[in-house]
């Protein structure tokens, strides 16, 4: 299974970098990025059982680092609302470094974990936990009923509470 993937990854790693660089302007975080593809792609490919068989690996590549960058990008944006909302802040209200450290991880933890969650129920969980809407305003703006909210919100708060147990 993995000497697929290890021929397309000794043929195109070097191309992808190049790829990523072009969109990132650092070569390190291309690096990374490239190297962040082939695990995804390892772990699909294990996830699934099968082997990968591509007759354009170019394209399935930039395919799954394009998310990838655009992931990174918005994860960035994340970081700097984040600080722009802390300098915001009142020097009463100052932390820690260590504070922001740990804020910082809890929301790129909350971005992971909202990024295993179905679209609409991303949207759900924003909209009530985000905006403040209740179930109502939320099933009215989504187009879906009130039951399915409240299932959406209660899946969504189960794998929040999951997830923090296992930090």
């Amino acid at each position: 299974m993995h000497d697929d993937l290890s021929q397309i990854y000794a043929e195109h790693n070097s191309w992808l970098k190049q790829w990523l660089y072009r969109r990132l302007g650092c070569s390190a975080q291309a690096a990374d990025l490239a190297q962040d593809t082939f695990l995804r792609i390892l772990q699909a490919q294990q996830k699934a059982g099968a082997r990968l068989s591509l007759e354009k690996p170019r394209a399935y590549l930039a395919t799954v680092s394009r998310r990838l960058v655009y992931d990174h990008f918005r994860r960035q944006s994340l970081a700097r609302a984040y600080l722009e909302m802390l300098a915001q802040l009142p020097d009463v209200f100052a932390l820690s470094e260590e504070d922001h450290y740990c804020l910082r991880e809890t929301l790129q933890q909350l971005d992971a974990l909202l990024d295993t969650f179905k679209p609409v129920v991303r949207s759900v969980f924003l909209l009530v936990q985000l905006e403040g809407l209740t179930y109502v305003q939320v099933a009215q703006r989504l187009g879906i009923g009130e039951r399915t909210v409240k299932r959406h919100m209660a899946n969504a708060l189960e794998a929040c509470i999951l997830c923090d147990d296992e930090f």
